[in-house]
Formats: C-alpha cells, sequence, structure tokens
C-alpha cells in the first residue's frame, strides 16, 4: 500500500499538469491518478480553491490556474471553454459582443464572455470574466456558420460574421441598445459576405432579419442589406416591427416613422458611439 509520503498530491499533479501544457482536468481523471478517494480529493480540492491556484466552473471539471493569473482567480475563458463545453456534451460558440471583438469590432468595451449553446447554464463569474450562456434550441441550424477559432491553448468554436451580426439583434439586451448594436455593425459589416448572410438568415425569425436589415442599409452595406431583403421577399406580407425593443408598439408611429422598405419602426435613427 502507497504511503502518504509517496502518495502524489493535487499540486504536484496540478504543477505537472501545467508543466505539459495542459490546465484543465475532471474529478474522475484526478481520483484516478492520485489513487484517492473522491472525498480525499474534493478535500484537497477546496483547499486548492481557497489558495486560488484552482478554479471549479462546472460539477466534476476543475481548471489549474497558471501562476500568471493567480490573481485574477482564473485564466482566461478562452483557455477552457471547448474542453468545458465538451465536457458538459453540449454545442456551443463564442457569440454576440465576444465574437465581435474577435472579427475586429472593438468600439464596444466587451464585458462578458458570452457563449451560445443548446443547454440552459447559469452564469459562471470566472475570476475577473463572467461567463454568459445564452440558449438557442436549434443549434444545427446554424452549425454551418460556426468557426474554429485559434487560443493560446488549443481552439474554440466562434460564430461567423454572418451569424454573430444575426445573433446582435436576435439577443438585443446582452447585446446593449440598439446605439451600441448599429456602433458595432459599423465595423463588423464590412466583414460580412452576402451569400452566407442569405444562407444563415434562414434559420432566424423573421423581426431579427428585418430590424438587421434596416441597420444595414443605415450604416450603407447595400449589398449584404440586398441580400437581407431578398430573404424577405419569401416571409411577405410582413409585420410591422419596432427597431428598438426597448420601444413596444405602444403608441401609434407617425408615417415618417415608418421604413416600408424593411417594415420597421424607427422612432429615431442609431446613434453611432465615438
Amino acid at each position: 500500500m502507497m504511503s502518504d509520503i509517496n502518495r502524489p498530491s493535487l499540486p504536484l499533479y496540478m504543477s505537472q499538469a501545467l508543466a505539459g501544457g495542459r490546465i484543465v482536468f475532471t474529478q474522475s481523471e484526478a481520483v484516478k491518478a492520485l489513487k484517492m478517494t473522491r472525498r480525499s480529493f474534493l478535500n484537497a480540492a477546496q483547499r486548492e480553491q481557497k489558495r486560488k491556484t484552482l478554479f471549479n466552473p462546472r460539477h466534476g471539471f476543475y481548471v489549474a490556474v497558471p501562476p500568471q493569473f493567480l490573481s485574477w482567480g482564473a485564466p482566461p475563458p478562452a483557455w477552457y471553454i471547448d474542453e468545458l463545453m465538451r465536457h458538459e456534451g453540449h454545442r456551443y460558440y463564442v457569440g454576440l459582443l465576444k465574437a465581435a471583438e474577435l472579427h475586429g469590432a472593438t468600439h464596444q468595451a466587451v464585458m462578458n464572455f458570452q457563449v451560445v449553446t443548446d443547454k440552459r447554464i447559469p452564469k459562471i463569474r470566472a475570476g475577473r470574466s463572467i461567463i454568459e450562456f445564452l440558449y438557442r434550441k436549434n443549434m444545427e441550424h446554424i452549425e454551418s456558420a460556426i468557426q474554429d477559432h485559434k487560443t493560446d491553448t488549443g481552439l474554440m468554436k466562434v460564430s461567423s460574421p454572418e451569424l454573430t451580426a444575426l445573433d446582435l439583434l436576435r439577443y438585443p439586451r446582452q447585446a446593449g441598445t440598439i446605439d451600441s448594436i448599429a456602433t458595432v455593425l459599423s465595423d463588423l459589416g464590412k466583414k460580412l459576405r452576402p451569400d452566407r448572410l442569405t444562407k444563415v438568415a434562414s434559420a432566424f425569425e423573421h423581426s431579427v432579419v428585418q430590424r438587421l436589415g434596416y441597420l444595414l442599409d443605415f450604416l450603407k452595406f447595400p449589398a449584404s442589406a440586398a441580400a437581407l431583403e431578398k430573404q424577405l421577399q419569401k416571409a411577405k406580407p410582413l409585420s410591422w416591427i419596432e427597431l428598438d425593443t426597448d420601444h413596444p408598439l405602444a403608441s401609434d408611429p407617425k408615417e415618417s416613422d415608418r421604413n416600408a422598405r424593411w417594415n420597421v419602426i424607427v422612432r429615431r435613427p442609431p446613434e453611432l458611439d465615438e
């Protein structure tokens, strides 16, 4: 029987993992490697979490904190999000403002690390970051618009520019005000491919496509706007919708507020942030 002196410890296990370029492990992996009981492992893990050397974002999944991130309490989510979601067993992609930033739209400060997945998962406080999960039921419908993005530790799934643009209008509360969404699109619009935009738009609600079409039209991206207009031709007649979801259709709009191309009510044009 192995003595306590010779028994490998959790700190040593973590150090060896980091030295080998691996920062994540599961409870079952560690218990097997350390030849300890589950309770002993949980006690040891709790001690390391108090020292801020170990981060436990989800049940049974652990992240060893590299020395340069000890003051943060966790490495950046990009370092482990792919393995975390594989551990959860669900499709995902990094989206919205974080994806827009990765595609070069840097006007807006990205507060949360936003992940779209087909499982309802509560927010995770990850050191200095917050991982925010947004739910989408039919992930297979937009699978072709998800790309691999290189990270410091491997790869993660990220929405394409086209999927990102549509998601900004599908999840407006998480994307910010209509002004901030328009500002992001003023950068992101240069990356959009009309053919790809048309393809992924078919998986979205008409109201999302209408709002995005209006904004791309307003921001002077005519090819992408025309592609969405053609997509909407199949759905006519369209309902009238408000551009800004913070202004529900309560009072009758003036005729000058109605944009007939998109069936969108624009009570005031968006203002781009400096």
